[in-house]
């Protein structure tokens, strides 16, 4: 297989300056493709509960206080996200050992299980406390899985990108991730307008569950057809992996290990708010139908998706720091005119929603590549998985909880120096850090 470890570099620009980008060969397509559709299906069912938490909120937990179900809620979704560190530092170092298609077959099956578990688990009224604590270790399992799927994935697609193509391969973890939120956001759109409140509670969400559990099928079989990267089979061939890739990080690359932190602070924060949970916030704050919050929602997602690979190709033509550093300025800028244009209104929901997203651009079509660019192969699942998922469940998993809780407690117009801080953090990271796009990769 022809990954960007082997691949010509291609011929040098007018100026002799860097080389200029290489076409995508055949070989390189289907690993994207399959790499894509594989990550986007894995991904339904992480977004659902997010999308059905007011739900999940009534059917796992005591009736009688609605916030209090609603907060206990997001705190088993933040939870989640506290395996996602130990997922990134099991299943990265295994897809560094093992393979990255062994990785993310593995993680997929994962997922997917508990999201069927999720699915057929009863209600509060039916097995009593025993309905949330299923509920917590299906999503503790999930969380196992996501954390280690961003790191295999992401290296996977980076290592299947010719030099100057690699933003752009690496836009389609992106790309997949999105997908699988908009996947998730059709599904809660359908099942809120199609069927009544009270059909939703009984049966509609967990159809929704099931249908994503089986999409998971799908994508252990696309995972399981591909072949390993060139760059992984090199390192092997060569010796170069290591027996304890977690430790290797920490000792050989510090500095890469941190930076991928900073360049996750604002970049994290920002997603699970604008394209995970504004639709229930919104709903929440502004009294906005839910069914209508989630109709913004995938509008804006379907342009998110669609912009993903060509702000992507920008990054291979311009460099990741500038791309990035726009992101991050942009909602230093916005956060509190974006927030306080909430009204209640579709319209003002989708414009606020619409353009955070066209910020976050510029970091998600650069997540996967400029943390791949961080380390070399033997370390560079583990690299991009572990730091990365600290800080999503420090900044990610918490955004939810801390966003409701705010509002709950009459602190919501605080919610933008959160935004803009975490984004100013960032901003400093993009600044500073060395420029990648024409850095050797093996």
């Amino acid at each position: 297989m022809n990954t960007g470890s082997a691949a010509p570099a291609g011929p040098l620009s007018q100026d002799g300056g860097s080389p200029a980008p290489g076409r995508l060969n055949r070989t390189q397509r289907k690993a994207i493709v399959a790499g894509t559709i594989g990550n986007t299906v894995e991904w339904v069912d992480w977004a659902l509960y997010s999308i059905f938490a007011k739900v999940i909120a009534d059917e796992f937990f005591p009736k009688g206080n609605g916030a209090v179900a609603l907060l206990s809620t997001l705190a088993v979704f933040a939870v989640g996200f506290v395996m996602r560190p130990v997922g990134a530092a099991v299943l990265g170092a295994y897809a560094d050992r093992h393979g990255r298609k062994k990785g993310m077959t593995l993680t997929v099956a994962l997922m997917a299980g508990a999201g069927f578990v999720i699915a057929i688990t009863p209600n509060y009224e039916t097995i009593g406390v025993f309905s949330p604590l299923l509920l917590l270790v299906a999503r503790l399992v999930q969380g196992f899985s996501a954390g280690g799927e961003f790191g295999s994935s992401s290296a996977f697609l980076v290592e299947s990108a010719a030099r100057g193509r690699r933003a752009f391969a690496g836009s389609w973890q992106q790309v997949s991730v999105a997908g699988g939120v908009l996947i998730a956001s059709l599904l809660g759109t359908l099942t809120t307008s199609v069927l009544s409140d009270d059909a939703v509670h009984a049966w509609g969400w967990r159809a929704a569950f099931v249908f994503g559990a089986l999409l998971g099928l799908v994508g252990l079989w696309l995972r399981v057809s591909v072949e390993d990267t060139e760059a992984f089979t090199e390192a092997k061939g060569s010796g170069r992996t290591r027996t304890n890739p977690v430790k290797a990080m920490f000792v050989e690359h510090p500095a890469a290990t941190l930076r991928v932190v900073g360049i996750t602070i604002a970049g994290t924060l920002t997603y699970y708010i604008w394209v995970n949970y504004l639709p229930t916030y919104a709903n929440l704050t502004t009294g906005i139908p839910l069914k209508t919050a989630l109709l913004s929602q995938t509008l804006c997602l379907v342009v998110f998706v669609v912009a993903l690979p060509f702000v992507g190709l920008l990054s291979d033509r311009i460099g990741r720091k500038p791309t990035m550093a726009a992101f991050a300025g942009g909602f230093v800028v916005l956060a509190w005119p974006l927030l306080h244009l909430l009204d209640g209104s579709f319209l003002s929901l989708f414009l606020v929603q619409l353009t955070g997203m066209l910020l976050i651009l510029g970091y998600s079509a650069n997540c996967a590549v400029i943390m791949a660019e961080q380390f070399p192969a033997e370390v560079r699942a583990t690299g991009i998985a572990l730091p990365y998922a600290l800080a999503v469940a420090v900044f990610g998993g918490t955004a939810p909880y801390l966003t409701t809780w705010m509002h709950e407690s009459g602190h919501s117009d605080l919610l933008w120096i959160y935004v803009s801080a975490a984004a100013l953090v960032s901003l400093v990271v993009y600044l500073t850090m060395p420029e990648t796009k024409d850095k050797e990769f093996s």
